[in-house]
């Protein structure tokens, strides 16, 4: 399976407790890669490169936080065929060897039932979603289904919120607490924001819990920076540009493994 079993969150505290720092890199699912290598080669090429864990994105036709690389991506994806069942039919056959979390909206997981949206992701051996158009407020039927099936759900803390707000977020955050490091979609930038540092050190001080940030972070240099803050960062845009770019599973290897030598050199 996936994941192997092993929960998200274990898999971070393996590497934060050890003081190293988590690369969780985001790929498209379904995004059409040279022949004969798939998306899947592509997934096992940057688990090979030193991920901690990777980020599914479930392609869809109205991505609110996604910026125009991670649009250009599932658009391709979806003309390719790909769609929710066929995705986590063949992560369900993947042997990647790193938990996965996948990334979808809430509508497409409304459209396929709280409860077997859930399911189907346990069974398929993702260890985690993610839904960053479910606030807290709303989440709980969700969390429900996800608690009960094992899945652990990734919360999302902006920058803008309140000490208040963000201690119930850090509350109900299962694997990891995704720290957006900037108001606006995913994207590389040519420097790093100044929240993306601020919002990180504002959740340390509330939670034991992985602290990750994602949004913005588009560089080896910029990551190891946030890293004097974070525990780790998530890496999308810049990944899945190199995955259109090249069609190569071996160039974004090439790339994450830049990060996590960046990571490592502290």
């Amino acid at each position: 399976m996936s994941g192997e079993g092993t929960t998200l969150q274990a898999a971070l505290g393996r590497r934060t407790a050890s003081g190293g720092k988590c690369l969780v890199p985001y790929l498209t699912g379904g995004l059409p890669q040279a022949p004969p290598a798939d998306w899947l080669t592509t997934l096992s090429a940057i688990a090979g490169a030193g991920a901690d864990a990777i980020e599914v994105g479930v392609p869809f036709s109205d991505p609110v936080m996604d910026g125009p690389v991670i649009q250009q991506a599932s658009e391709e994806a979806l003309g390719a065929g790909v769609n929710p069942h066929s995705l986590l039919d063949r992560l369900g056959s993947a042997d990647v060897g790193v938990p996965l979390a996948v990334m979808t909206y809430a509508n497409l997981v409304f459209r396929f039932g709280w409860q077997r949206f859930a399911e189907t992701l346990a069974d398929s051996g993702v260890a985690a979603a993610i839904l960053p158009d479910v606030p807290l407020e709303e989440s709980a039927p969700w969390c429900s289904a996800a608690d009960a099936a094992g899945v652990e759900t990734v919360m999302l803390a902006a920058p803008t919120g309140s000490d208040e707000r963000l201690q119930a977020v850090v509350e109900r955050a299962r694997g990891f607490v995704y720290a957006v490091g900037l108001l606006g979609v995913t994207g590389e930038r040519s420097e790093l924001a100044s929240t993306s540092r601020v919002i990180a050190r504002r959740l340390r001080r509330l939670t034991d819990k992985p602290v990750l940030v994602g949004v913005g972070i588009g560089s080896p240099d910029q990551a190891r920076e946030v890293c004097q803050d974070a525990d780790g960062v998530v890496i999308g845009s810049a990944v899945v540009r190199t995955a259109m770019a090249t069609r190569s599973p071996e160039a974004v290897a090439d790339l994450v493994g830049e990060f996590r030598a960046a990571l490592d050199a502290g």
